[in-house]
């Protein structure tokens, strides 16, 4: 039996059945071809449904067929160096897809508990500010927070090309898979020509859902890209890079549907399944005994308030919290972290070195005191300082000037050679730092250098310095 459609509002329609309704999430279409998700139960043999193209030709009444399948996409190699919206169709310009690709359902179960992996084993990324004190796990989670301008996406994109250029894990090849939700076409094209500049677009599949689309196909866009993950972790045994651009438009779009589908907002004015809908999303990406799944979210903070409902819904799932900061921004400390307002569960004993642990928590101890000093600072000058006190307030100084680095994705608008620096390095730089080697030295001399060698024009070819 066929169903009805007996209303309209905004990018949901309803569509009612007199018996044999559609399953959740299966593909129903009109006479013409217009198709249509179905979305949630609207009350008995009655279903809140997305449509997947413009609804002008839509009307009350109208009848509506079942197909008894649910939304496929291809995937595959076929998808590396190719942008696809949300039904796996290709948005780039350079033809079709190849006819050969297998397919993959969007929505899908979690992993078997018996097949997930808990190894923790960290993920060099060449950023110093990253590695040193925000280490990244291997299969684990990362979050960027940051209010609209401070670095986010230039960030994500940086630590994007340096691991698919780093060489890691060439036991078993790696794969990017970028899901922008939300965002704007220009930052899309410009991301999609930063990898083919850098060489890394080759190992990038990636699933764009444009600012400008409905709420529905923002909202799909991010399960498509979780599915074309799924399939490199499962099918190909590919360790999958995972980046989000911006995970919390998700929660946006999902809003936005809640909205039409009359659902009671919570207290925050959030959709009440905010919470299950990232844990739907965040639950697939998972690590098993095949291949690993290593995400790294973007998160726009409104208002630079972290403590937005729809950015504390995401904090759960994250190994690593890395915050940015407006006022490092406005000082010209790229990239603009706020170091002691970020962590990583990373930072213990087994995972990262001993020496490594120490000198973080020293550094961390002396960017405290730093902070602490600057009030003063403020207020009646580096002078009224004890000897002591300004030598702790010049190495904290010191320690945040060193960690400013110079990136592969903006050397073309800022004309300075890109650096990706090996973690061991960074932790033998920051001891000497502490140990008192370099208080001779100003600390402006420390800004966007590789490593300590290339103080003073110092040499800039230094082995474990990698500037390609």
């Amino acid at each position: 039996m066929n169903g009805k459609i007996s209303s309209i509002q905004g990018n949901v329609v309803q569509v009612d059945f007199i018996e044999n309704p559609p399953e959740i999430y299966e593909i129903l279409t009109t006479k013409d071809g217009v198709q249509m998700e179905v979305y949630t139960s609207a009350g008995k043999n009655s279903f809140y449904c997305i449509p997947f193209s413009n609804i002008h030709s839509l009307y009350r009444g109208q009848d509506i067929l079942k197909t008894g399948k649910k939304l496929e996409i291809p995937a595959g190699n076929g998808l590396l160096g190719r942008i696809i919206n949300f039904q796996g169709s290709p948005m780039d310009g350079n033809g079709d897809l190849p006819k050969k690709m297998a397919t993959v359902k969007v929505h899908s179960e979690t992993p078997d508990y018996s097949k997930i992996s808990v190894k923790r084993e960290i993920l060099e990324t060449g950023v110093k500010i990253v590695d040193f004190f925000t280490p990244i796990l291997k299969g684990g989670k990362t979050g960027l927070f940051g209010g609209a301008g401070v670095g986010k996406t230039v960030l994500l994109s940086e630590l994007m090309h340096n691991v698919l250029n780093s060489g890691q894990g060439k036991e078993q090849s790696t794969v990017s898979v970028f899901a922008g939700v939300g965002e704007r076409v220009r930052e899309g094209l410009e991301l999609y020509e930063t990898l083919h500049k850098t060489g890394s677009s080759n190992k990038a599949a990636i699933v764009f859902g444009t600012m400008g689309e409905n709420p529905a196909i923002r909202f799909r866009s991010a399960f498509t890209a979780v599915a074309v993950a799924e399939y490199f972790r499962d099918q190909m045994n590919n360790n999958v890079l995972f980046f989000i651009d911006n995970i919390f438009r998700l929660a946006q779009a999902g809003s936005e549907l809640s909205s039409f589908v009359n659902q009671l907002p919570s207290e925050d004015g959030y959709q009440a399944t905010l919470e299950s809908e990232m844990a739907k999303f965040h639950e697939r990406l998972l690590s098993t005994d095949k291949a690993y799944v290593s995400s790294i979210e973007a998160i726009y903070v409104p208002a630079d308030d972290l403590l937005d409902h729809g950015v504390q819904s995401i904090f759960p799932y994250l190994d690593s919290s890395i915050v940015l900061s407006r006022d490092i921004y406005q000082q010209g400390l790229m990239p603009a972290i706020d170091i002691l307002s970020s962590n990583s569960s990373a930072l213990v004993q087994g995972v990262v070195a001993d020496e490594h642990l120490k000198v973080v928590l020293q550094a961390k101890s002396v960017l405290e005191q730093t902070k602490e000093l600057e009030r003063i600072v403020s207020l009646v000058g580096v002078s009224e300082l004890s000897g002591e006190d300004r030598i702790v307030y010049e190495k904290g100084k010191k320690i945040r000037n060193y960690m400013t680095q110079n990136f592969f994705v903006v050397e073309n608008q800022k004309g300075s050679k890109g650096t990706s620096i090996p973690l061991a390095t960074v932790v033998s730089d920051v001891q000497k730092i502490l140990s008192g080697e370099l208080d001779s030295i100003p600390s402006d001399k420390l800004l966007y250098i590789g490593t300590l060698s290339d103080i003073d024009g110092r040499s800039n070819t230094n082995p474990n310095q990698n500037t390609k």
